[in-house]
């Protein structure tokens, strides 16, 4: 109980958005999303504890996942509070009604400053990794994104993705197909990896209609606060004039 603890303790401070129907949080790096094999609190275990807790709910508390982020990866992530909302935003995300823009560093500065990537990916489950692959291949799918870079350090490229399609590991593997894989990413190829066994992609910004209210709805999440993404602080969009 004592890791819950300082779980719903953290995730009060992660918090982007919230009411009755939505939850958004800054996921941190290495954070699970959904329980696995290792047995590490899942923060959708957290988020149930932590609306419990805070409203005072008895019983069973409905949390929907509405969408994945991999455990190296940090920033903006949506739970959804109620059925309702989660079936919307679920619809949502399979029309591609519902925008994710993520920030990446990486060493080698891509072939364009501006580009729009499209490969075919075939994931391999033992692996749990994806590879560019011929179209006719069995079980290819399209991955399409679109980049551009918004300034360089000594050491590292930032990058600001928009994903057109969501497939598995896309942004790692997309960017390690044209020689820049990300920071840490030592699956996709970088020389090495962190110490926290995370890599330098967030999802700094979502938007789409708010499923109840059919308002828009735009939340931007700060990149952590730590090297290298220090260095671009300047430059790291975040939704205010």
């Amino acid at each position: 109980m004592k890791a819950n603890n300082i779980d719903l303790q953290n995730i009060e401070n992660q918090i982007l958005f919230e009411d009755n129907h939505l939850l958004i949080i800054n996921k941190l790096p290495s954070e699970i999303v959904q329980g696995d094999k290792t047995g590490d609190v899942c923060l959708i275990d957290t988020v149930k504890q932590y609306i419990k807790k805070t409203y005072n709910k008895s019983g069973e508390v409905f949390v929907g996942l509405v969408h994945r982020i991999d455990r190296p990866v940090s920033g903006a992530l949506v739970f959804a509070k109620t059925s309702k909302a989660l079936s919307r935003l679920t619809v949502m995300v399979k029309d591609r009604n519902f925008s994710k823009h993520y920030l990446a560093l990486v060493k080698n500065k891509p072939p364009k400053d501006a580009d729009t990537l499209q490969h075919y990916l075939c994931k391999n489950e033992q692996q749990n990794k994806s590879y560019v692959c011929n179209p006719d291949r069995k079980g290819a799918k399209l991955a399409e994104l679109n980049y551009r870079i918004l300034g360089k350090s000594d050491s590292f490229y930032l990058l600001e993705i928009e994903l057109v399609t969501g497939r598995h590991h896309q942004i790692r593997a997309q960017l390690a197909a044209i020689g820049c894989p990300i920071h840490g990413d030592l699956k996709y190829g970088y020389n090495r990896s962190k110490s926290d066994a995370s890599i330098s992609l967030h999802a700094y910004k979502i938007a789409f209609e708010h499923p109840v209210k059919k308002e828009p709805l735009c939340v931007f999440a700060l990149p952590p606060d730590i090297m290298p993404w220090n260095a671009f602080s300047n430059l790291i969009p975040n939704g205010k004039k």
